[in-house]
């Protein structure tokens, strides 16, 4: 499933800000090839923005509960990763110390791997 332009410039922004991603061969094209926030899978983006694999925008702190769009809220994520979170999670945020736990471990890990964007 294409998705929109606007998704597609996050995409790429995310991308831009994530020292995992690199610009590489795969499969005879040019891609990002970066890792999943969560598990560190293998995740193959187009140069165009467009998720070859099962990639997907991860709000770190949900925006159910005041997580923004900022660059510094947004991980890319495998498809299973960012539903296991959504599903089991997100819900629980205000309640739930572990849930706060994974919160503050996933925003360190993004810390961890922010880049100037100039640098991509």
């Amino acid at each position: 499933m294409k998705v929109s332009f606007a998704r597609r410039r996050r995409i790429l922004d995310i991308v831009a800000t994530d020292a995992t991603f690199e610009r590489t061969e795969h499969r005879g094209q040019e891609v990002w090839l970066g890792k999943c926030l969560h598990c560190n899978a293998y995740l193959v983006i187009g140069l165009d923005g467009e998720p070859i694999s099962r990639a997907t925008i991860e709000h770190i702190v949900p925006q159910v509960h005041g997580g923004t769009d900022d660059l510094g809220n947004l991980g890319l994520a495998c498809a299973r990763c960012n539903q296991g979170k959504g599903t089991r999670h997100d819900r629980h945020f205000r309640r739930d110390a572990r849930v706060r736990d994974i919160v503050d471990r996933l925003l360190a890990r993004r810390r961890e791997r922010w880049r100037d964007p100039d640098e991509a």
